[in-house]
Order: C-alpha cells, then structure tokens, then sequence
C-alpha cells in the first residue's frame, strides 16, 4: 500500500510538472499606450468630472526602446529608411472619428503608425497594414497618409522613446513623438 501512494504521489509530480506553463522573460521594450484626451481612459473611470463630455479621440498603442548610451538617430535608427517608431510591432494608432493630419483626411479607424527620420524633418505614415512587426514588410500601396513635419530638439533627453498628445484647441490636437534630444510635432485635426 506505501508503494502504491508513493508511486501515486511521483505521478501526480510528473504530471504536473509536464503541465506547467513557462513564460519567456520580460520584453526589454515595454509596451505603453496613449490617449486624447490625456489619461482618457483613466480619468474616465476615476475622474469622470476631469473629463465631462469628451470622448475619446484618439488612442496609440506602442513600444518604448531605452536609449541605454546608444547613438540613436542616424545609427540605431537610419535615416531615410521606414522605422516602425518604437520597437517590435509597429504602433497601432486608432482614431475614433474621421481626422485631419496635415491636409490629409483620414477615416475613422486603425492604422499601422511608421515614420521615416531624417536629420531635419520625418516624414509619419499611416498605413492600413496594422499587426506587422517592425517595418520589414512594409508596403507603401498601403499608404493612407503620409505628412512630413520638422525635427524639434528637446530640452531634456528622453531616455525612452515616448509618445503624447497636447491640446492646442477644441478641434486640434499635438501628437508628440520623442526620444533622446529629438522631438516631432505631427497636428491633427478632428
């Protein structure tokens, strides 16, 4: 009867064992997400009176790469070619109603957001080809939009790549995108 429990007890170790789930280790790039309104979605359900009637407008999914001592611009990040603007997935940014960015109309939707940095100006893409990792397949056919806007240097370096939006008026938002001493300034229009 002891044999029986303890060969009882092993399989039930053995099958346990073979059952658990093992997870990869943390993603060096955490992932991190922005709204328009500002904290929307947090203030929507623990400061309802911050925000009143404003719904959200527009809300972007991405990942934030540390500069870690690196040279970014240039290097890390060549000028010229499409970047995904972050790390692994290229963001998705999704636009609750029609927008405006630059002169170009955008229908209400999600879209892949990628750039092409040069040392003056970036060119923002939005593409209609979300879920794809990092721009390697990027298709310019796909294309809804594209507006170039001019490099901005911050006055503090950003350590992470970062991304926020500003109110400028009741109809006009700032998206602001950063890392280390560089910042754009992409205007959307709603």
């Amino acid at each position: 009867m002891k044999k029986a429990t303890l060969l009882f007890g092993l399989l039930c170790l053995t099958a346990g064992a073979t059952n658990a789930q093992t997870f990869r280790g943390l993603d060096k790039s955490p992932m991190d997400m922005a709204y328009y309104p500002d904290d929307y979605a947090h203030d929507r359900k623990f400061a309802p009176a911050k925000i009143g009637t404003d719904k959200a407008m527009v809300r972007i999914t991405y990942n934030r790469p540390a500069k870690n001592g690196r040279e970014l611009f240039g290097k890390l990040v060549p000028f010229d070619k499409v970047w995904r603007a972050g790390a692994n997935e290229a963001p998705e940014i999704k636009f609750y109603q029609d927008v405006t960015i630059g002169s170009k109309k955008i229908p209400a939707g999600s879209y892949a957001l990628l750039t092409i940095p040069t040392e003056k100006e970036w060119t923002v893409i939005i593409s209609s080809d979300v879920d794809q990792w990092g721009a390697y397949s990027y298709n310019p056919a796909l294309d809804v939009a594209r507006v170039t806007v001019p490099v901005q240097k911050a006055e503090t370096p950003l350590e992470n790549f970062s991304i926020q939006f500003a109110k400028k008026d009741a109809k006009t938002t700032t998206m602001y995108m950063g890392w280390d001493t560089t910042v754009v300034a992409v205007p959307i229009s709603f």
